[in-house]
Formats: C-alpha cells, structure tokens, sequence
C-alpha cells in the first residue's frame, strides 16, 4: 500500500489523473480495476474516479510494492539553476523567455534538452519539485517551435495548469503577439483567414478547406517598416494552430525569411550569406493577459514583453 498526501501543487485534479500521474508506467486496464476493487481510498473512504482531491487529503493506493517498483517511475530532473531568463514567476505560475534552438517540449530526437526539463531541474532546486515523490509535473501551457524564441507560460500547480491550457485554448482573454521579418514588401496591416491542416507523413501545414479537413485559423498582421526586400510585421494570433503564422504569410507570398520549411529558398540563402542568418526569424514578443480569474487573478491585466535577440536586433540593424 502507497500513502500519498496531497500538497497544494496537486490539489483540485480529479483522483483518476491523480493516479495515473502517480503510477505513470501503469497500463490504463490495471488503474480501472483497482478503482473498480476499491483499491483506491481517499481520507479512509472509497471514491468514483471523478472525485476531485484538495489538499491534506491522504490518497491511499493498494498495490504491491513489486508493482510500485513498476508503475511509479520517478520523473528525471537535476537541481541546477535556470539558465534563461524568468520574466515572471509566483507559486501558479513562471513565464521564461525561449532562446532559439531548444525545443519546448521533447520528441523522438531530443527528450533530455528542452525548456520543460530545464524548468523542472531549476523547480527542483528551489525545493518545489521533488521527482521522486510528485504526482503534478510543472509543465508549459503552450509551445514555440524549436527556432522561435519567446515567451513561453507555464503552469506550477495543477489548477494554474488547466486554466492556462484553456485560455490558450479558447484565446478569449489572451492577447498574443509576434514579431516576424518576412520577405519582400509588404504594406499596411490585414487579416489572413484561412483553414489549416497538417499532413500527418510529411509533418507540412497547408491551407486547406474546412470541407476537407482544414481547421479555421486567423492571423491578423500589422506592418512595422519596410526594408524593400524584407519587411517587418506584427503578428496577432486570433488561433493557435500549428505554425500558423509561417503558413499564413508564405499563402501571401510574403513567407517568413529564414524559413527553411514555408521559405523563399532564394531569399532564404541571401540572407545567410549577407548576415549569417539560417533560422526563421518569429519572435513571441508580447503576451496580455485582458482577463483573468481564480488561481491566475494575478495575471489579470498584466502585459509581458520579450525584446528581440541579440541576433535579431542586429540583423535588423544591418537592413536599416
């Protein structure tokens, strides 16, 4: 039998997310049948599995210790400081500023060097993650791509967590902000609405009618100056699809320079041999939080910037 007590970090999650974070190499087939046995107990009394557990509650699971061994993997993390810059941080929430060329979260190529483990070691050297014995992981609310640096928000308790995910979700009460060099020249500012899919085999986003599987997608940009063969724009997201702003503006012609995926190949090659310049140029520069409510009140109203690179200011620099 495993004893856990709910810390505030866990509270307000129901008690079947609460196991399977807990017993993480458990197949789902076994954590229905201990909530069927009544193998799972909260303060001494059975429960349904959409029980919701607050914190001191005692979670008592019923398993052999061989299975323990098996099902509760700890979570790696190294205590070490965070090497990025914190922009904001309170016991709800971090937002971090995302250099480029780390990944948010991992994928089959990379799993230890992304911002997500950084920012579990850096909660473990606090004294605010312990992966030995933590039901709710710290984790972003959102993602940049690997080459986009930014602000990235993340939730450190599990109600700040499902709130985030939600009003990233549903971009009510967020206003969301990008600063991106594009190629050629572009004038005025505009509203680009036009549906997204992403092929599964090639990994590629293209403009696709909603009739045939698109999902909508809007993208309202602004520009901010003219170079004649670059131009440098604002971008608002009104959705959040996956590379939405780099599609959207490669459909007008006007692609992302550096985009070696949506890009200009001729512009694309210009511009590393004139500046040493090979990644898209996006930059998550802004982030309002219009409304907010609950754990994230005090967010509400809050503005947060990330100023361009050192890279990017420079390139800029150069064109002027």
């Amino acid at each position: 039998m495993k004893e856990i007590v709910v810390n505030k970090q866990n509270s307000g999650q129901k008690i079947e997310k609460f196991v399977k974070r807990y017993l993480t190499e458990a197949p789902l087939g076994f954590i229905y049948k201990a909530f069927r046995k009544k193998d799972i107990k909260v303060n001494g009394h059975w429960v349904h599995k959409d029980h919701v557990v607050q914190e001191g509650d005692v979670v008592r699971i019923y398993v052999t210790d061989a299975q323990l061994a098996d099902f509760a993997k700890p979570r790696e993390a190294i205590k070490q400081d965070f090497p990025y810059e914190i922009v904001y941080e309170s016991e709800n929430v971090l937002i971090v500023n995302k250099p480029v060329g780390i990944l948010v979260i991992g994928d089959a190529n990379e799993t230890r060097n992304t911002l997500a483990r950084k920012v579990l070691d850096y909660l473990y050297f606090k004294g605010e993650f312990d992966p030995d014995n933590h039901i709710f992981v710290p984790s972003p609310a959102h993602r940049l791509d690997r080459n986009t640096a930014g602000l990235v928000v993340f939730g450190k308790t599990d109600a700040a967590l499902h709130e985030l995910e939600e009003m990233f979700k549903e971009r009510v009460n967020i206003d969301k902000r990008y600063t991106a060099l594009v190629a050629g020249e572009l004038h005025g500012e505009g509203e680009i609405n036009a549906a997204l899919a992403k092929d599964s085999e090639s990994g590629m986003v293209k403009v696709t009618p909603v009739s045939k599987g698109g999902k909508s997608a809007k993208t309202k940009y602004k520009v901010l100056k003219n170079y004649g063969d670059a131009t440098l724009v604002e971008c608002e997201l009104i959705t959040g699809r996956t590379h939405q702003i780099r599609v959207h503006m490669a459909s007008i012609g006007h692609p992302l320079v550096g985009d070696g995926k949506y890009g200009d190949f001729q512009t694309n090659r210009n511009f590393k041999q004139l500046y040493n310049f090979d990644h898209q140029f996006l930059h998550a520069t802004s982030l309002t939080f219009l409304y907010a409510k609950g754990v994230l009140t005090e967010l509400d109203g809050k503005r947060f910037v990330s100023p361009l690179t050192k890279e990017e200011s420079d390139l800029i620099a150069h064109l002027k």
